[in-house]
């Protein structure tokens, strides 16, 4: 595939704009895929697609074949996501203040919609969903990215590694962390609940 990936790009710098669809056509779902689960919402995730593809036919000719494609647009897109996931969290910790009439500051988050889930949803697998979700959310970008792009995305290290610009073993060290973190998130609700007589 990726030489198949050579081709296409050499074709679309050589003039032909439209071929660009098929690398499109090729990666938008697995683009998505990562995008999600680094956003945490779909349409965030459908803003991180279009300025991904859009970047990367910008920067084509830049585009060095020593790395596969798929690898260099995920660099594109974790990069973006993590973008995106800054502006959201700083967005959301202003959307909070308002001001009454009088000038005077008004904290909203009492009013919002609690997002604790209600008791239909308090069954293992959304709560560990939920519990997972949090964790890779607080996981540094360099963990998350490379822990979505292993676990999810089912890349190499070596791939991995250049996507993120590390060493193979810097590339294990942040998977390692990511996944200890979230071992150590998930063990209270794994681990059997001890009876006491």
């Amino acid at each position: 595939m990726a030489d198949n990936d050579a081709a296409v790009v050499a074709t679309i710098i050589g003039g032909d704009r439209d071929a660009y669809r098929v690398l499109m056509d090729r990666y938008a779902r697995g683009v998505f895929r990562l995008a999600y689960r680094m956003t945490g919402n779909e349409e965030d995730a459908e803003e991180v697609v279009q300025e991904t593809f859009l970047r990367a036919y910008k920067q084509l000719p830049r585009w060095e074949s020593r790395s596969s494609f798929s690898t260099w647009l995920y660099r594109i897109a974790a990069n973006y996501s993590i973008d995106v996931a800054r502006q959201k969290s700083k967005r959301s910790e202003t959307s909070l203040t308002q001001y009454n009439d009088d000038g005077a500051v008004v904290d909203i988050s009492q009013y919002m919609k609690s997002n604790e889930p209600g008791p239909e949803r308090l069954l293992d697998s959304s709560r560990m969903q939920e519990c997972v979700t949090t964790t890779l959310n607080e996981l540094s970008s360099q963990e998350r990215t490379a822990f979505v792009l292993r676990h999810f995305e089912d890349q190499s290290i070596e791939e991995i590694g250049t996507a993120l610009g590390l060493s193979a073993n810097a590339t294990k060290q942040s998977i390692f962390r990511a996944v200890k973190k979230l071992r150590r998130a998930l063990e209270p609700l794994v681990s059997p609940v001890k009876v006491t007589s």
